[in-house]
């Protein structure tokens, strides 16, 4: 029965689903485990994600798996993922056994709690903080300069483009200027030929419409009519005007300047302006401002070589920060270490263990580039008898052993470890006598700083629980919580296979000296 209960609480901190854990008959399989979430890290791992409750300290966590093997993850009745699941449930138990959910088994895991051994976690999360922030700026150098491979062939062509737009120096009001003398050099001849053909006409022939009017303005003058004076004045007018025109255009022609060289030199100047604004594909009077936007973006590239730059300084900068705090970290480690490996060996011997030996490794690192897990890797290595390597924790074959181990870092590290909840499955199995009335002493030790759950076959280890529940399997799997009554009984059974006076005798003698009565 107890394995059903582990497997359903393993399933609600995120481990694998399987469809066979749905009952025949039955649509979908559904668990849900609730946790009272006063404060630390889980607290601030809610806050974060908006997955709390404001008014209250529970905290649901719902898995459903349906027929089909696919399973659905809930916390606080909120939708999510199941990694978010797992990464919760890290926060909040940790099951010590030889195949379940178990943090010890994880790298992260020992580095963590040497750290908060030490009294290094600032140190670690400064480390931490300052590999992120590298790894940001490494990240966006990277980017940067691909960015700059990608446009050096654009650089390339706008700096040939700038240059040629330089030369060329073409002012705003320079073509229509250019236009207006081509137009003019290129017909000075029939210019000056008309003009001079209408001056004659206006004022220089025999006669001249001038002479005519003049002549016609006499007539009319002689004739004597006042009423004519308007018609005479008309004429007296345009007289005027004609010879005032006339003048202009003479002007005019003289101004006109039949120059071959300066026509030639006009022409050349506007092929060459012409030609440009084809090659870029726009109107030769666009040629200032397509000028300016290449300027400009010649600008933009010029700026992410400062960008490059810059960020060279800060990677400089924040490895030199990232040096000084892991060294700082580095030999908190060591002097931790050391200490942890004491403690937690002299615990192991009062477990029964005594040739167990445990070496806290730390491996350097590739030091080019700052990690957030600091300068070295920190790993946990047991040899279980003397004359063996040690070996990770992961591959020590017994799983009683492992608890054992487990039980042992847990109680070394309570006073620094923020894990609420430990579950120790069978942490009993190959010992007896003493060794069981220790680790019951040890867990109930480690009761006063976290929530311990412990699945037990031994009454030594059981009677040292400030609470003891039953798991039994008939048709169902039930567990019941036992009164002190019913606790000898349990007790006195789990001595001696049935309860006898005797045995009740010695059941209660073991919850006495258990409780340091």
């Amino acid at each position: 029965g107890k394995s059903i209960l582990l497997d359903a609480l393993g399933l609600t901190l995120g481990n694998r689903s399987d469809a066979d854990f749905v009952a025949p008959g039955a649509a979908r399989a559904e668990v849900i485990a609730g946790f009272e979430v006063q404060g630390g890290t889980a607290r601030a791992w809610l806050a974060e994600r908006e997955l709390g409750q404001a008014n209250t300290a529970e905290v649901l966590l719902r898995r459903t798996i349906g027929r089909d093997g696919r399973s659905r993850a809930f916390i606080n009745g909120i939708p999510t993922t199941v990694s978010e699941l797992r990464e919760l449930g890290n926060l909040l138990i940790d099951i010590h056994a030889q195949h379940e959910h178990q943090s010890l088994l994880k790298l992260d895991t020992h580095r963590r709690l040497l750290d908060e051994f030490g009294a290094a976690t600032d140190l670690a999360e400064e480390a931490t903080a300052l590999a992120a922030e590298h790894q940001q700026a490494a990240a966006r150098r990277k980017a940067l300069l691909n960015a700059a491979e990608e446009q050096s062939a654009e650089r390339q062509l706008l700096s040939y483009q700038a240059e040629e737009l330089e030369t060329l120096d073409l002012h705003p009001e320079e073509l229509a200027s250019l236009e207006a003398d081509q137009a003019e050099l290129a017909s000075a001849e029939s210019l000056i030929s008309a003009g001079q053909s209408v001056t004659t006409a206006l004022a220089a022939g025999d006669p001249s419409v001038v002479d005519l009017l003049q002549r016609a303005t006499a007539e009319l003058s002689a004739l004597g009519q006042p009423r004519l004076q308007g018609v005479i004045d008309l004429l007296e007018s345009g007289r005027i005007q004609i010879d005032e025109a006339a003048g202009d255009l003479g002007r005019y022609l003289d101004s006109i300047d039949v120059n071959p060289a300066r026509l030639r030199e006009v022409e050349t100047r506007l092929d060459a302006l012409y030609s440009v604004a084809r090659k870029h594909r726009v109107q030769a009077d666009e040629l200032p401002a397509l000028h300016k936007d290449i300027a400009r973006r010649l600008a933009r590239l010029g700026s992410l070589e400062q960008e490059l730059g810059g960020i060279d300084d800060n990677l400089t900068a924040i490895a030199r920060h990232y040096a000084r705090a892991a060294d700082k970290l580095s030999k908190a480690r060591k002097r931790a270490a050391k200490r942890l490996e004491k403690e937690v060996m002299r615990l192991l011997a009062e477990l029964g263990m005594p040739a167990t030996r445990l070496e806290v490794a730390l491996t350097p690192r590739d030091a080019d580039t700052p990690h957030a897990g600091g300068q070295e890797a920190v790993e946990f290595l047991i040899a279980t008898h003397t004359g063996h390597p040690p070996r990770p924790l992961g591959r020590i074959a017994s799983g009683g052993e492992l608890s054992r181990i487990s039980l042992a870092i847990q109680v070394a590290t309570s006073e620094t470890s923020y894990i609420p909840t430990l579950v120790f499955d069978e942490v009993d199995v190959g010992i007896g006598g003493g060794t069981a009335e220790k680790v019951g002493r040890l867990m109930r030790e480690l009761g006063k700083k976290a929530q311990i759950i412990c699945v037990t076959h031994l009454p030594q280890v059981a009677a040292h629980g400030h609470t003891q529940y039953q798991v039994s399997r008939e048709a169902d799997t039930t567990i019941r919580r036992l009164s002190e009554k019913e606790r000898t009984a349990e007790i006195a059974r789990m001595l001696g296979g049935k309860e006898t006076a005797r045995s009740a005798a010695h059941a209660r003698e073991i919850l006495t000296t258990a409780k340091g009565k």
